[in-house]
């Protein structure tokens, strides 16, 4: 009897001692699990160019917009530069005119289908086949729409600057306008829409490229610019009196 009851103190011994085992095993796992999130986190708390969370191709929509810019499709990424190239030579450098474009073009192509047509009875062949060109209604309500939206936006945040609520986006805007004036006394309004055409070509593929070492420049760049900010907010825009605001009445 003595055996035995020393036998099972034994196992009962083991069992418990296994169970501990398994106990610290287990909580020493939860507790690398519970490190895993925070090293990913801080993995994920990299800066990005203005602040971004999501892939470039996102950024630009996603849609076909984006593959035209990042050139997904060298093909079409390539006919529109060429095609928006020789816009901006035929207006810009050789100096001519949209109504006269449009009216030669017309010219030419309604000669050259109305001699087809015609000279198609003496040859025998069947005319050509003009086809019927319409503009589809909803791709027109869709960009009507999306203009609409960002003019109503950039109404309110002019209201918004305009009310004195904010004198960092004030002066930010301002330094745009600033700037945006400057490059258009350099240069007329084609000229600039082709330099901004050519940018977003050019720009956010290079920077998709090169991201992991463009990323760490402007973060250096951006604190830099928050230091002088603060210098500045510090030696001068603090001491600006500021409008108080009106407070709600009540009811």
């Amino acid at each position: 009897m003595s055996d035995h009851e020393d036998k099972h103190e034994e196992s009962l011994l083991e069992k418990i001692s296994e169970k501990v085992k398994g106990h610290d095993l287990s909580s020493s796992s939860s507790d690398s699990d519970d490190d895993k999130p925070s090293e990913s986190s801080m993995k994920a708390k990299v800066f990005r160019l203005f602040g971004r969370e999501r892939p470039v191709h996102d950024v630009f929509g996603g849609g076909k917009q984006a593959d035209i810019f990042l050139w997904r499709n060298k093909k079409i990424s390539a006919g529109a530069l060429g095609v928006a190239t020789v816009i901006w030579v035929l207006f810009e450098l050789l100096e001519y005119h949209l109504l006269t474009l449009v009216c030669h073009f017309l010219i030419l192509a309604l000669a050259l289908l109305f001699l087809w047509s015609n000279a198609a009875t003496f040859i025998h062949k069947s005319p050509p086949r003009i086809p019927e060109v319409q503009i589809p209604k909803d791709p027109v309500l869709e960009f009507a729409q999306a203009l609409r939206f960002e003019i109503n936006r950039g109404f309110a945040v002019l209201r918004d600057i305009a009310s004195g609520r904010d004198l960092k986006k004030f002066l930010s805007v301002i330094a745009g306008l600033w700037v945006l004036s400057i490059v258009g006394s350099w240069c007329n309004f084609l000229t600039l829409f082709y330099i901004v055409f050519v940018l977003l070509h050019t720009l956010p593929v290079l920077y998709e490229k090169y991201e992991d070492k463009v990323d760490p420049l402007t973060e250096k760049a951006w604190h830099e610019i928050k230091k002088q900010y603060a210098v500045f907010d510090a030696k001068v825009l603090s001491k600006i009196p500021k409008r108080p605001l009106k407070e709600k009445k009540k009811d």
